[in-house]
Order: structure tokens, then sequence, then C-alpha cells
């Protein structure tokens, strides 16, 4: 199956760790190659034609085709491989997962929102719209589960989904100031502090996302570059590691290549 089957991705994106947490859950980290892209680089004709003209990742190349969108994949190998399902197994409890995973799209908008806003005056009401949303997983996780830690007993499908963008919104506490543990919200906070300190979800860390994020930060996606700039933040090289964290301030002027460790 390895040789076969290949997640093209991107390292430090949120949809593509969804992937690597469920097999590492699995035991089954080395039953898909992965193939990294680097997004800062037009993308490669080849991977264009498999993806039918996308620029969105991961997609994975299986035997019998293609598939596109991380949800559609992560449960694709949660049923291919499933010695060890992360899904629950009883159907009203599936549907109760569901319900959860289906507040993810709006949890990422307002995040992403937020960390790109560059408008001073639109700051509070986007960060009114991402306490929103931990509000409403407060209440939904109250509902369900008011005296777990999981949604239900264990790490299952719903972390998988949600525990990178907890990590990724590690940008909104480094460059909005932003502390959940300011708003309450007892039961998603420790919802969340198991999500990110769970041993299968370790494939990033703090100051890797708020290194590569800076140009999220400032406005600019994708490896977009930001006016002045030769070198994206998501560039490869030089490595994070040896870079020097970047200025908080994100309302100002922006830091140069120089000053981000990139010239």
């Amino acid at each position: 199956m390895r040789s076969e089957t290949v997640v093209y991705h991107i390292p430090v994106c949120p949809f593509s760790q969804r992937l690597e947490i469920l097999l590492e859950l699995k035991g089954k980290r080395d039953a898909v190659r992965f193939s990294v892209v680097d997004i800062t680089r037009p993308r490669d004709p080849a991977l264009l034609e498999l993806s039918r003209g996308s620029t969105a990742l991961p997609i994975m190349r299986t035997p019998q085709g293609v598939l596109k969108e991380s949800l559609v994949i992560l449960r694709y190998l949660d049923e291919l491989l499933s010695e060890m399902p992360v899904a629950r197994a009883d159907p009203y409890e599936r549907a109760v997962e569901s319900m959860l995973i289906a507040m993810e799209g709006d949890f990422t908008g307002a995040g992403y929102r937020f960390v790109m806003n560059q408008d001073l005056d639109r700051r509070a009401a986007c960060r009114e719209a991402i306490v929103a949303q931990y509000r409403r997983l407060n209440d939904f996780l109250e509902w369900q589960n008011p005296a777990g830690t999981y949604l239900f007993d264990r790490f299952g499908l719903a972390e998988t989904v949600f525990a990178p963008l907890l990590m990724r919104f590690w940008f909104l506490d480094y460059y909005e100031d932003f502390d959940l543990a300011d708003l309450g919200f007892e039961r998603a906070r420790r919802w969340r502090d198991a999500c990110l300190s769970h041993p299968a979800a370790q494939q990033v860390c703090k100051e890797e996302i708020v290194k590569l994020y800076y140009d999220y930060a400032k406005g600019a996606g994708n490896g977009a570059l930001l006016p002045g700039r030769t070198v994206s933040s998501f560039a490869f090289e030089p490595r994070w590691q040896d870079r020097p964290w970047p200025p908080r301030e994100k309302y100002g002027s922006a830091a140069t290549d120089a000053e981000l460790g990139l010239a």
C-alpha cells in the first residue's frame, strides 16, 4: 500500500495534519507515503492534472483514483485501515461526533479571519467571532459530556479534526494576545488542552506555527509575498528552527526578510 497510496500535502497545513494524527492513532504511519508540496512555488503541472486544476491540499492518489477534501480522506483511511477505528462504532455516537465535526468550518473561518485581519476597527468584531465559536464548542461539550475530557471516552475522530486547528490558533495567542483562559469556557479549555497534548498530535509546535504563519498575520496567505519581501514565511529554507521569533505587533509595519531570518 505504501508505494501506491500517496498524499500530496503541505507539512504545516492543519488539514494534512489530520491525516497524520489518524495514522498515528492507528499505528499505521507508514501505510501512506506523504509527498511534500512547496506552496511558495507554482504548482507542478502534473499535480494540477491530478487534482483537476485545484490547488487545495491535501489530495490522495490511491490505486483506484484520486480523493480530495481532508474530511473525505480521513474517513476513507479510517474505514480502509479498519483494525483500530477512530470514528465511533455506535450509530448514535457517530451522529453526535458528526454534529461536532460539522462545527469545524465556522470555527476555522473565524480563526483565520481574525489572524489575517489588518483593520484595527474590525479587530473587536473578529475577536468576538472566535469567542462565539469557543462558546458554541463549550456548550456542545457540556451538553454531551459535561464531566469528561474528550467528546466521548477517548481522543476520537472529532478530536482528530479539531486538534490541528486548535494548534494553528496559537497564532492568535501570539499575534492577537488571545487567551482562552480569560474567557472561562472551562469545558472547552479542558478539551482543547487534552487535544494539544495528545501523543498522536505532536507533528508541529507553537514556535513552528508562529514563525511560519507570520505572513498570514500580515494578511498574506498560501505562500503569497508581502510588498517588499522576496521570501515567504512558508519557505522551507532557512529552517524555521534557525529563524528568530517574529515581532508580535501585526498592525504596524511588516518585518523584512532579514528581520524574519529569511535573508
